[in-house]
């Protein structure tokens, strides 16, 4: 089986050449999908700006006709040398594997294959062709971990000789992710932005690149563990007048009531202050929201903890069967937990 896991990535694309003619990129991250495609095909030392030598399909384009790809794959190229099939947007189309099944242990000649796919689930028929096959390889990829993420940052702001501020990259790490070419794209608006200054701080993050409604959203969730029912107004307005959905501030809550339910068990069944159970349980919670966190874990006890989270959900069901009145039923949920909290 020809599959390398998803970190084993960069040690495969620094290797000189590769012996696969046959290569499935696949996965739920379609920016890293076609940014890691562009690399592989980077490799097979076709010009890819030469369109004799490169040939680029859309998967549906072989639907009606699946002996297209093998007679593409087995063409010489016009002027010599080695030539690229270049296959995008394919899933479980019948005609692409019908394609491949004809293709993938004969001899490829001097002629390479990239195949760009969404999520394919394990043991899907292109998978299993490809995974199946001495000659090709599969690369899956799937949204950065945190790991990931830190990387891609440290990669963008190194070649704009930038470095970033501990608080700065903390929460340029909540803002990144889901897909790679949209989070480097951020990344180099980001360096753009704080060109000429040598370092980023967490206000330039802010600036660069706050979306106001994930921002008032923030500000929504901290106001009602704050007990603050102006500030939770002030931001539901802003959220509303955005056209972002109120329900995000009720997954906040209920995500941040969550981590109170872990750190509030280590302060009244293991005898741990806040401070400490927050150091334990709270190392994603960003350092200027910690004394509202800390404030929160002081005030509110278990049994309230799971009580409230409770009614949060239920008001998250209600404003599904109910959506007309969303806006409604959440500010009466929040306002409630938010005078809880005073």
């Amino acid at each position: 089986m020809a599959q390398i896991k998803t970190h084993e990535f960069s040690a495969f694309v620094r290797r000189e050449g590769t012996p696969y003619r046959i290569v499935l990129v696949y996965g739920p991250d379609r920016g890293l999908v076609s940014e890691r495609a562009a690399q592989v095909a980077a490799k097979t030392g076709v010009d890819l700006k030469d369109d004799f030598a490169v040939l680029r399909l859309e998967a549906s384009d072989l639907s009606g006709d699946p002996g297209r790809l093998a007679d593409e794959f087995g063409a010489i190229s016009l002027f010599g040398g080695d030539r690229l099939v270049w296959v995008r947007n394919a899933g479980n189309e019948r005609g692409l594997i019908e394609g491949i099944t004809a293709i993938a242990d004969t001899d490829p000649g001097s002629s390479h294959l990239i195949i760009e796919a969404g999520d394919l689930k394990k043991g899907s028929g292109l998978r299993k062709i490809v995974e199946n096959s001495k000659t090709a390889l599969a690369i899956p990829c799937y949204a950065d971990d945190a790991r990931g993420i830190q990387a891609l940052i440290d990669e963008e702001l190194g070649t704009a000789g930038l470095a970033i501020q501990a608080d700065a990259r903390q929460r340029l790490s909540q803002l990144l992710g889901g897909d790679r070419l949209a989070s480097r794209n951020e990344l180099r608006k980001l360096a753009l932005y704080c060109h000429g200054t040598g370092r980023i701080t967490d206000e330039d993050v802010i600036e660069a690149m706050g979306d106001v409604a994930a921002l008032s959203v923030d500000d929504a969730v901290d106001a009602v563990f704050s007990g603050d029912a102006a500030a939770l107004e002030a931001a539901l307005e802003r959220i509303l007048a955005s056209k972002t959905s109120v329900f995000l501030v009720l997954r906040g809550c209920i995500v941040l009531f969550e981590q109170l339910d872990a750190m509030r068990s280590l302060v009244e069944n293991h005898n741990r202050q806040p401070a400490q159970a927050i150091t334990e349980k709270g190392r994603g919670i960003h350092f200027k929201r910690k004394p509202i966190v800390e404030r929160a874990l002081r005030h509110w006890r278990l049994e309230a903890i799971n009580r409230e989270m409770r009614r949060l959900s239920d008001a998250v069901l209600e404003t599904r069967r109910r959506p007309q009145l969303e806006a409604a039923i959440a500010r009466q949920a929040l306002l409630r937990a938010c005078l809880l909290s005073r």
